[in-house]
């Protein structure tokens, strides 16, 4: 029985994927529901699985081709042995042409790859449709690297200091949407950024003496992002404004409170969803924020992980970031950098002590949001860090 292997049905803001890596050869056996194509949109990457236990006998769409929702990818037999169904032209084609071909077309995610572990693709074999490279081909001869360096180390052969060269790897469709969202929102708003610095004393006390007892409890270890989201919902609660949007000739307030998390993942910078943030406990948000992180590394968020979002936190400070000036994450009107924890000399009570402090950026769109709004809110946080009991006393 010939079954038709389809795109699935597309979001309604995606126009079209891209075809990123196929996982199976022509006539390769293959059971129900392993995976067969990833096809990259310009928010997730989506898996097609086989349907029945079986093999593709002809592919009509290879890597790096566009393709639009519901289209037909290639053509499945239920029951197929391996090796039996394999199409003509591919029966025919020479081995060696195909492997210079597969040189020449790389997928977008194969291409990153190889840039990313500088590999000569010459030296890599592929086991894809028609000799092509394949991400697992690219990854298994990385690791297997190591173990024959020393044996070639001998004959390895020194570049001149002098000799320059570059590599040109095509920007990958999230890397191209996350582009043009940044100039949209450098262009379309009216940007501005207002600091304050925070004594992280009292959350770092805290963390140290429950750290122990929150995680036997929770079986999730205690971090600073819960208490980051906790401070940003009551926030929000005070100040609507900062939790609006603006919509054509339209304010629109959200009675609702959904906080977008920035998570840097291999594909690039993305930003899933915690829905509905205040009725969240603290080991609630540190459960949520660890299993969307662990999603955007493997790749295997979804459209409505991503989908939404009043307000966004980013925390560069994991990175070593002091100060920066976070770009708005359209359409939300503003977006809170978080920085990395120092020790600092500061006046306290007029003595010098130090202290572990850190800067907040607040980014606002000044269409909606102004001054007094926009100060008061990241004072309101400041406040919420650093006496933690407000948030349980609703002060």
């Amino acid at each position: 029985m010939s079954i038709e292997i389809k795109v699935p049905v597309l979001p309604e803001s995606v126009a079209d994927a891209t075809i990123a890596t196929w996982h199976v050869k022509a006539g390769e056996q293959v059971t129900r529901d392993q995976n067969l194509v990833d096809i990259e949109t310009d928010k997730v990457v989506l898996e097609v699985v086989a349907p029945e236990d079986g093999s593709i006998v002809e592919f009509l769409a290879e890597e790096g081709d566009t393709v639009l929702g519901e289209a037909v990818i290639a053509k499945f037999v239920a029951g197929a042995v391996a090796g039996q169904e394999v199409t003509k032209a591919q029966a025919e084609a020479p081995q060696e042409a195909a492997s210079d071909e597969s040189n020449d077309a790389l997928s977008p995610s194969v291409r990153r790859l190889i840039a990313e572990h500088n590999v000569d693709a010459a030296k890599v074999k592929g086991t894809g449709v028609g000799g092509r490279i394949t991400k697992e081909d690219v990854e298994a001869f990385v690791k297997s690297a190591p173990a024959a360096k020393p044996a070639s180390a001998p004959a390895a052969v020194v570049a001149p200091l002098g000799e320059r060269s570059q590599k040109r790897v095509p920007m990958t469709r999230l890397r191209k949407t996350i582009a043009n969202r940044l100039l949209e929102a450098k262009n379309s708003t009216a940007m501005l950024t207002t600091f304050n610095e925070v004594n992280m004393k009292p959350i770092m006390d805290i963390r140290k003496q429950y750290q122990e007892v929150f995680e036997k409890r929770h079986g999730i270890r205690l971090g600073f992002m819960s208490f980051y989201v906790k401070a940003v919902t009551e926030a929000l609660k005070r100040f609507p404004e900062v939790n609006a949007s603006i919509d054509g000739d339209d304010l629109v307030y959200h009675n609702y409170f959904d906080v977008s998390i920035a998570v840097s993942t291999p594909r690039g910078l993305v930003t899933p969803v915690l829905r509905d943030t205040d009725t969240m406990s603290l080991a609630d948000i540190e459960r949520n924020v660890r299993e969307l992180a662990l999603k955007g590394r493997d790749g295997k968020l979804t459209v409505e992980d991503m989908t939404g979002g009043n307000f966004t936190v980013t925390n560069g400070g994991v990175f070593g970031s002091l100060m920066s000036t976070p770009i708005l994450n359209l359409p939300q009107s503003a977006i809170l950098g978080m920085h990395a924890i120092k020790d600092r000399p500061m006046a306290v009570n007029g003595q010098v002590e130090i202290l572990p402090m850190m800067y907040l950026a607040l980014s606002y769109d000044h269409r909606i949001i102004d001054g007094r709004e926009s100060v008061g809110f990241l004072v309101a946080i400041k406040d919420f860090l650093e006496d933690p009991t407000r948030l349980l006393l609703d002060l």
